[in-house]
């Protein structure tokens, strides 16, 4: 059976190890407390211009919407819900023949969308393009609004 190896002062290399590694802990906790101090110091120089009036932040400006986002489905729709917050529901029409009768067949399918700045209102011809999922039944986004109600 190898024997194990000791440093100079006969104790186990293992036990060596286990006693360095409290002084570590010990030197990061320190060099942590020593940060903090200088976070309160700053925070205390930063609060001393705090008196003056402070400016007021930017809005992002607004962007205009993009023509077409690739690799990502666009629908147009009426708004037939605005009652929620940041969110509407748009009813899709879509109109097409049928494959074996040639009757014209009128499908409706409603999508809930994102509204940022809630400007969508019921009767509004909307652009919406598909995005990440944002909620259980919200994968949507307000693109634009083509036409205000009347």
């Amino acid at each position: 059976m190898p024997a194990r190896k000791s440093d100079s002062a006969g104790t186990p290399a293992k036990k060596a190890s286990a006693a360095r590694k409290p002084a570590a802990k010990k030197a990061a906790s320190a060099k942590a407390g020593a940060k903090s101090a200088t976070t309160r110091k700053s925070a205390a120089a930063k609060a001393a211009p705090a008196a003056a009036p402070k400016a007021s932040k930017k809005a992002k400006p607004e962007r205009p919407a993009p023509v077409a986002v690739p690799g990502r489905k666009e629908r147009r729709g009426v708004v037939v819900s605005s009652a929620m917050d940041k969110t509407i529901v748009v009813r899709i029409d879509s109109v097409r023949s049928h494959d074996k009768y040639r009757k014209v067949v009128r499908r409706t399918s409603k999508l809930h969308a994102h509204d940022e700045h809630n400007v969508a209102n019921v009767g509004d011809v909307v652009r919406v393009v598909e995005t990440r999922p944002l909620s259980a039944t919200k994968h949507w986004r307000l693109l634009e609004v083509l036409a205000k109600a009347k």
